[in-house]
């Protein structure tokens, strides 16, 4: 039975359109997910509507852009289209009004260029670079790049830095894929490994891992405000261009204040 909704400004009262309501709750069911993925069946969990209706809508939401399918089948994850329904939408103004020029500002000390990326689907995706201002970056259209989680620096600080759920979501997505990524999230000793070795380290690394990228390494933190973890912040140089003692006396520690400084000043904003 549909609800009658009386508003009380003298207008006629109008009914709730079902199917909306439902594809919004939906929506909210998916962002609330671990890692923003869920299956069919867990969001029909979740929200209680049949499973033949939220997949309905789910597809009903792919073809307008608003979701994708994840690399299961029955897994779907939103895209950045929801986020843009809203121009003052707190959680992508962090990135425009306190990232961006916190992280311009830093190109001075930091001399190579960054990139600041946010976790989606079993990636990191890039929301701020700092390549069109640093001298030295040779590359270019960074923002949007979709950067793997277990190969990078900056998917390496986001998988030890996140919460056990998450992590656990975000790797068995990975493991359900038939590539190398797949494979080496399915070698469950060496991720353990790897990311206890990146929490004692204090961040994280990659010196060439990424064939993609073979000449580049690069290090990460993460991104905290508060509790909350927000993103990722990587620096990227040639391989042989800085050395162990500069990375560890100059870089890192200069990375990491940005990483601080982002968090610190993005909390108003997510508040």
């Amino acid at each position: 039975m549909r609800r009658v909704v009386a508003k009380n400004t003298g207008r006629q009262a109008y009914k709730e359109v079902r199917g909306l309501a439902r594809g919004l709750d939906v929506l909210k069911a998916l962002n609330g997910a671990p890692g923003g993925i869920a299956s069919i069946t867990e969001l029909a969990a979740a929200t209680g509507v049949h499973r033949t209706t939220v997949k309905r809508l789910l597809e009903t939401l792919r073809t307008q852009g608003f979701v994708r399918q994840g690399e299961r089948e029955g897994q779907y994850y939103l895209t950045f289209e929801v986020r843009r329904l809203s121009e003052g939408f707190a959680d992508e103004a962090w990135v425009t009004e306190v990232a961006t020029p916190l992280m311009q500002a830093a190109v001075r000390e930091l001399v190579w260029p960054c990139d600041l990326a946010t976790v989606e689907a079993g990636f990191m995706v890039v929301r701020e670079s700092t390549h069109r201002w640093s001298m030295l970056s040779q590359h270019r259209a960074m923002i949007g790049e979709r950067l793997p989680l277990l190969v990078t620096a900056i998917g390496r600080a986001y998988l030890a830095a996140c919460g056990d759920d998450e992590r656990e979501a975000l790797l068995a997505l990975l493991r359900g894929r038939d590539d190398a990524a797949g494979a080496l999230a399915r070698d469950e000793p060496a991720v353990r490994a790897l990311l206890d070795e990146t929490r004692q380290r204090g961040y994280a690394v990659n010196e060439g891992e990424w064939i993609r990228e073979a000449d580049f390494a690069a290090v990460a933190v993460p991104v905290f405000a508060g509790p909350r973890l927000l993103a990722a912040v990587n620096l990227v140089f040639p391989k042989t261009a800085v050395s162990a003692d500069d990375l560890q006396a100059l870089f890192v520690p200069a990375l990491g204040r940005l990483a601080a400084k982002i968090g610190q000043r993005s909390r108003g904003w997510l508040e």
